[in-house]
């Protein structure tokens, strides 16, 4: 069984996520990832490098779990500032859709105070699901 996106008669249509998602199979659980590598490095206070790193770490995660960037159910980003990542979607749009690819999972973005790593300028945990 496929993932079914879910949007409400009359909705209008969201642009970058989904308003719901029905999905049936193996659970894979992606704990917050941040922008640093596999060493636990950043190399880049820049907020866009940040979010490309993170979907990076969250797609290695997938791997290792036999799952896809197209199995994702639901994102959860938490930022340090709302500014940085509303002034530059476009950037942000295109570095998705470079990892992840053209699949928008239901998702909610929160701005923090702060985050656990000081440079830590994003933290995205996601959920996946394998078909069965």
């Amino acid at each position: 069984m496929r993932h079914e996106i879910i949007q409400p008669d009359g909705w209008a249509k969201p642009v970058g996520y989904s308003n719901g998602i029905s999905a049936r199979g193996r659970i894979v659980q992606v704990g917050g990832q941040v922008g640093w590598d596999e060493n636990c490095l950043f190399h880049s206070d820049d907020f866009v490098d940040q979010v490309r790193q993170t979907l990076i770490n969250i797609v290695s995660v997938l791997e290792k779990a036999d799952a896809k960037p197209e199995h994702l159910i639901q994102m959860t980003w938490y930022f340090t500032d709302r500014h940085a990542y509303k002034s530059r979607m476009k950037e942000l749009g295109a570095v998705y859709r470079e990892i992840i690819g053209r699949h928008f999972p239901p998702m909610a973005a929160v701005q923090v105070v702060a985050l656990m790593e000081d440079r830590a300028k994003i933290e995205i945990q996601a959920l996946a699901v394998v078909p069965d």
